[in-house]
C-alpha cells in the first residue's frame, strides 16, 4: 500500500518550491509497522537540524499492510516506492532488506529487533539477497542474505547492537565487517530510562490497589503463542482471578498486518469481554513491559527484552528447532521456567517469582546491547557522518516512553 502525497519530482526545477534550500536529503524506506516503531526511534536524532529533510516511503514487505497507517499518524512525507527508487537521496536509513539494493542513496542498515532469535530459512521459490532456497542463516543483520545482493554488500554502514555480532558478522558476512559498527539498541536505552516511570504505567494501564499486571505477549507466525491461544487463554480467563490479576495481552503487529484489526477484534471478542485487556498497536509495549509485574511470553524480542525489567519470566513456547543458538534468547529460554500444562497457572507464576534470579536474566539483558546508554550519541554520529556533516552542537538524548489510558486497549 502506498500514499501518493508527496511532490513527484525532486531536483532541478521542484527545488524552486521548497522553502529551505541546499539541505541534506535522507529517505527513510518503512516495510512494516515494526521496522517503522524501531526506525521513529531514530528520528530524533534529526529534529531540530535545517539542514536535513526526511522523506518516507512504503518499502515492499509481505506485512506492510499497517505501514501506510503508521505513517499517517507520524504526519511524514510519503514518496511512492516507485519514485523513491529513482530519486537521488544522500542518505537512506532502513531496518529492512528487502528492495534496498534498488535505492540510490547510501544505505545505513539498522536491525529491525532485539537478539537475533531465530535462524532463517528462505522459502522455496524465494531468493533473498545472495542465498537460494533451503538455506539458514540468523533471522537478522548479521546474515549474509540481509546485507548482500549479486555478490556485493548493499548498506554503506551496518549498525550493530552488541560487539558479539561482529562474531556473527565475521561467520555468516565476513565481507560486511569493514562497514560494520557497533552503536548499541534504541529499544534497551528507551526500556532502561523508563524503568523509574513504572508506577506512572501502571496507573495509566488502571491497575487496581493490589493487582498485577500479567503481560502475555506473542511474536508472529506458527511459532507463537497467538498460534496456540486456544489453548492458552481459557487458562488465563480460568485461573488468574481478576480481583488479583489484570491480564494483557501483546499481539505482534504483522498479525494485525496479515489478518486485519477486525478479524483480530474478532478473534478476540470473548475474551475482551471476560476483561482481558488486548494491548492496541498503537500503544508503546514498552511501557507495558515495564509495568508488568510477570511476562508469560513466547521466543520474541518482547521476551527477551523482558529480562531488563526484573518481572519474573514464564516461558509458554519454545520453538528450539528454529532457534539461534548464540542468540541470548536461548540463554533465556534455558534460564526462564517453562509453562506447564498441567499445574495452576497462578502457583507457576508464584514459582517464578520465588526463583527469580536478578543476576541471571541481567546477565542476559547485558547481551542485547554493549554499548547501553550510548546508543543515541553513537548513532548519531555515525548517521552525521554518512551525510558529511558536523553533528549538532549539544548531546543527543534518550527519552522514557509514553503511555495514556486511551491508547493501551485495542
Amino acid at each position: 500500500m502506498e500514499i501518493t502525497n508527496h511532490r513527484t519530482t525532486r531536483g532541478g526545477d521542484a527545488d524552486q518550491w521548497s522553502t529551505l534550500a541546499g539541505h541534506k536529503t535522507v529517505l527513510v524506506p518503512v516495510h512494516t509497522e515494526v521496522y517503522g516503531h524501531r526506525l521513529k526511534d531514530l528520528l530524533p536524532l534529526l529534529h531540530s537540524d535545517l539542514r536535513v529533510e526526511v522523506t518516507f516511503t512504503v518499502a515492499p514487505h509481505a506485512f506492510n499492510n499497517g505501514v501506510a497507517r503508521f505513517l499517517t499518524g507520524l504526519g511524514a512525507n510519503v514518496m511512492p516506492w516507485a519514485e523513491a527508487v529513482r530519486t537521488d537521496f544522500d542518505l537512506a536509513i532502513a531496518a529492512g532488506s528487502q528492495g534496498m539494493e534498488k535505492l540510490r542513496a547510501p544505505l545505513v542498515r539498522i536491525p529491525h529487533g532485539g537478539g537475533h532469535m531465530s535462524l532463517a530459512r528462505v522459502p522455496s521459490g524465494e531468493q533473498r539477497g545472495d542465498l537460494t532456497a533451503g538455506v539458514r542463516e540468523p533471522g537478522g543483520i548479521t546474515g549474509r542474505g540481509y546485507l548482500t545482493w549479486d555478490g556485493a554488500v548493499v548498506p554503506r554502514a551496518v549498525a550493530l547492537p552488541h560487539r558479539d555480532d561482529l562474531r556473527a558478522l565475521r561467520r555468516w558476512c565476513p565481507e560486511a565487517l569493514p562497514v560494520a559498527k557497533v552503536v548499541g539498541d534504541p529499544t534497551y536505552d528507551r526500556i532502561a530510562a523508563s524503568l523509574p516511570f513504572r508506577d506512572e504505567y501502571r496507573a495509566a494501564i488502571g491497575l487496581a490497589p493490589g493487582q498485577q499486571l500479567v503481560l502475555v505477549p506473542s511474536t508472529w507466525g506458527r511459532r507463537s503463542s497467538f498460534n496456540r491461544l486456544d489453548a492458552l487463554l481459557p487458562r488465563l480467563l480460568a485461573e488468574l482471578p481478576r480481583d488479583r490479576f489484570l491480564t494483557a495481552l501483546l499481539v505482534h503487529p504483522n498479525t494485525f498486518s496479515r489478518h486485519g484489526r477486525y478479524q483480530v477484534r474478532a478473534w478476540l471478542a470473548d475474551c475482551r469481554r471476560a476483561g482481558v485487556t488486548v494491548v492496541s498497536p498503537d500503544a508503546d509495549w514498552r511501557a507495558m513491559l515495564v509495568a508488568a509485574h510477570f511476562v508469560l511470553g513466547d521466543f520474541g524480542s518482547v521476551t527477551l527484552y523482558a529480562t531488563m525489567t526484573g518481572a519474573p519470566i514464564v516461558l509458554a513456547r519454545y520453538p528450539y528447532q528454529d532457534a539461534n543458538p548464540a542468540s541470548p534468547g536461548v540463554a533465556m529460554a534455558q534460564t526462564a521456567p517453562a509453562l506447564s500444562p498441567t499445574r495452576p497457572l497462578a502457583d507457576q507464576l508464584a514459582y517464578a517469582a520465588a526463583e527469580y534470579s536478578q543476576r541471571d536474566f541481567r546477565r542476559i539483558a547485558g547481551r542485547i546491547s554493549s554499548e547501553p546508554g550510548r546508543f543515541a550519541r553513537n548513532m548519531r554520529a555515525l548517521i552525521y557522518e554518512q551525510l558529511g556533516l558536523g553533528q549538532p552542537a549539544y548531546p543527543p538524548t534518550t527519552e522514557p516512553v509514553t503511555l495514556s489510558a486511551s491508547e493501551v486497549a485495542l
